[in-house]
């Protein structure tokens, strides 16, 4: 399967700070043997990540595109926003899972907003911007990711 992954930051983007969770997100999909196609980052802005998304979907190099980061209730967090605005489908499903494992770790995972859509033939997926709550949510779905990708080109759900 081939992965996109796209940081969400601030101050990431800004060369404030390092970009943790991106790395980590990638260590996770080589593990799964997932081909990492391509990582950037880009700032809290509504309207630049909705550009990334729709250009890297529009570029058909991924099956999955994968956020962290602005899932938060934070005033800059609008990637969910983002995210539904470049989705022609949600998968509710995804972010309810997420939120669920989530809080056998930190009854904060409540407060994330991630939600997960299909645009074209590729699913997008918000995973929280900390490199641990990225990974255990990326954990969450992992085993979903492949078969979901099929489906939306045309496999049955045997």
């Amino acid at each position: 399967m081939r992965v996109a992954i796209l940081t969400v930051s601030d101050s990431v983007a800004a060369g404030r700070s390092e970009d943790r969770s991106g790395p980590a997100v990638r260590k996770r999909c080589e593990e799964l043997g997932w081909q990492v196609v391509a990582a950037e980052v880009c700032a809290d802005e509504r309207q630049l990540i909705e550009a990334r998304l729709t250009e890297c979907i529009g570029m058909g190099i991924a099956d999955v595109v994968l956020t962290t980061g602005g899932t938060g209730i934070g005033p800059r967090d609008v990637t969910p926003e983002a995210t539904a605005a470049v989705c022609s489908r949600l998968i509710p499903g995804f972010g309810e899972l997420m939120r669920a494992v989530g809080r056998q770790s930190t009854p904060r995972s409540v407060l994330s907003r991630a939600v997960a859509g299909v645009r074209e033939n590729c699913i997008v997926v918000n995973l929280p911007g900390s490199p641990k709550g990225a990974v255990e949510s990326l954990n969450a779905v992992a085993e979903l990711l492949p078969h979901s990708a099929q489906v939306i080109r045309g496999a049955r759900h045997d």
